[in-house]
């Protein structure tokens, strides 16, 4: 972490996982407790200087560029309290090199903090690694589902997996348990999203002429018989084409077939009948990444197996060896 002192000018030099970003944005970071209001009025004094000239709010930094930074007074102290109250873990790496990492996300944990959630994912992997200078996410999964993770270790790196992921190349698939036959024909979903907030101010999002344009595109990978006349289920991977907030999970219900023990989307009566058949989670796993490294153009083909309470689940609807063939 840069330190800054409050009562002398502090010359900053941009490193490689600061570059790329606004000037403004930098200082709101660097100056933790100061208005924005006032880091656009230094800026736009001249108070602030890039490589000795006078610089706009808006000025893209780049590596070397050196920051002036005036004498500013600082509201907030340097609270290691809260930082102590924040466990350091690790998570199972399944790729790392010096631009990122991507982990095998467990379900049951936030990814980041907020909401009613202390910390996440990316707050405990600062404290396990408190030389990292730059840790990000790329991108969110939701706190029950499992699966691959990507995180920026530079800020170079972290921009060039946003674009990737605004034009749509990387290659996302998921697998989850959809609670009765998938219908026939229906392969590309492309029903749009509106987010709103629940009865008891929960995040939610429904399909709606009004919503964001969201595409998926849906593969039957097998269906399983359901016991104590529950029906049948269908085994179904899920390609994003866009990443809309709780996607997957709203196409599946809008077409009949919500995801197996989804609280929010799912049936109440049916996913109570599961947790006594031994799913104790939502059946909903990010499975597949492929995609061209953005720094070092290697191929990628990353995978996350399917975890071992999922695969327990399909076995006690089928025999272990048809599970196994699905290669998950």
């Amino acid at each position: 972490m840069v330190s800054i002192s409050k009562d002398l000018v502090n010359f900053l030099t941009i490193g490689d996982e600061d570059a790329g970003q606004r000037l403004d944005n930098f200082l709101i970071k660097i100056l933790k407790g100061v208005p924005k209001s006032h880091i656009q009025r230094i800026i736009r004094a001249g108070e602030v200087r890039v490589n000795k000239k006078r610089a706009q709010a808006t000025t893209r930094l780049v590596d070397g560029d050196v920051v002036r930074i005036p004498p500013v007074r600082i509201a907030v102290k340097n609270d290691t309290s809260n930082q102590k109250s924040i466990p350091a873990k690790e998570f199972e790496i399944v790729y790392e090199d010096d631009w990122l990492l991507v982990i095998n996300k467990p379900s049951g944990v936030a990814v980041h903090g907020g909401s009613g959630v202390n910390f996440g994912v990316i707050e405990q992997m600062r404290q396990a690694r408190p030389e990292a200078r730059y840790l990000e996410l790329v991108h969110r999964l939701d706190k029950d589902t499992s699966g691959l993770l990507m995180i920026a270790k530079k800020r170079s790196c972290l921009v060039k997996l946003h674009e990737l992921l605004r034009d749509h190349h990387p290659y996302k698939s998921y697998i989850a348990l959809g609670m009765s036959l998938w219908p026939d024909k229906i392969r590309h979903v492309k029903e749009p999203l509106f987010k709103y907030t629940g009865a008891q101010g929960e995040k939610m999002v429904r399909v709606s002429a009004d919503g964001q344009f969201a595409h998926t595109v849906f593969d039957v990978l097998k269906t399983f018989a359901l016991p104590q006349n529950m029906g049948q289920a269908s085994l179904m991977r899920a390609v994003l084409k866009t990443g809309r907030t709780h996607q997957i999970r709203v196409h599946m219900q809008s077409q009949g077939c919500p995801i197996a023990a989804d609280e929010r989307y799912g049936d109440y009566d049916a996913n109570r009948q599961l947790q006594k058949l031994g799913l104790k989670r939502m059946f909903l796993h990010a499975h597949q990444l492929k995609f061209t490294h953005p720094m070092t153009d290697e191929p990628l083909h990353l995978l996350a197996p399917l975890p071992k309470p999922l695969k327990q689940f399909l076995e006690t609807l089928s025999n272990e060896q048809t599970v196994s063939s699905l290669n998950l």
